[in-house]
């Protein structure tokens, strides 16, 4: 199989989601090798930091494609959340799989999608958030609800808000506990 991986937060380590990421990506790979990963990144000035990480998964045995396209995240977000146009397989190539961890999600056509939802707190205390920050996460996370196969949650009560405040079925929902790799 052919999985493509969203590893643009890889660069924002001091993150929660980049730590996630860095950690899902180094497990996934040495777990299960036999399948090809392609670790896709859009970055604009830490290109360095997403070349030093890719050389550490290649170290898991498993069979790695990078793509680094000279691209800010925002503007990404911009293409596919917004836009939603350009899809991954155009940067890609062929993929069976795409995981993203952020809900910055590009156009999949036939591509299985899969994304991770940390938490969903700004639906349940939006009184908490700057203006602006509820309706840009409702729409990007409203899109990735429409296009993806699988859910990543972070913990039983995050699928459990995910059912209750997206309506996603269980089904389409996979607790996943965060762990750490030294």
């Amino acid at each position: 199989m052919r999985i493509g991986i969203d590893i643009s937060q890889v660069v924002y380590e001091g993150t929660g989601v980049g730590r996630y990421v860095r950690e899902m990506v180094l497990a996934i790979t040495r777990i299960a090798p036999e399948h090809e990963y392609v670790l896709f990144g859009g970055v604009l000035r830490r290109k360095k930091d997403l070349e030093m990480f890719i050389e550490e998964v290649k170290k898991s045995g498993a069979a790695i494609r990078s793509v680094i396209v000279p691209f800010p995240p925002k503007a990404l977000s911009f293409l596919w959340n917004t836009l939603n146009i350009v899809p991954i397989t155009w940067f890609t190539g062929a993929i069976d799989v795409f995981w993203s961890s952020d809900w910055t999600q590009p156009p999949l056509g036939k591509v299985i999608g899969i994304t991770t939802i940390h938490d969903v707190s700004f639906l349940r205390f939006p009184e908490s958030f700057p203006n602006g920050i509820v309706s840009v996460q409702k729409k990007r996370l409203g899109r990735a609800v429409k296009t993806n196969l699988l859910f990543l949650c972070d913990s039983e009560a995050t699928k459990q808000d995910a059912v209750s405040y997206l309506h996603i079925p269980k089904s389409k929902l996979q607790v996943i506990y965060p762990g750490f790799t030294a």
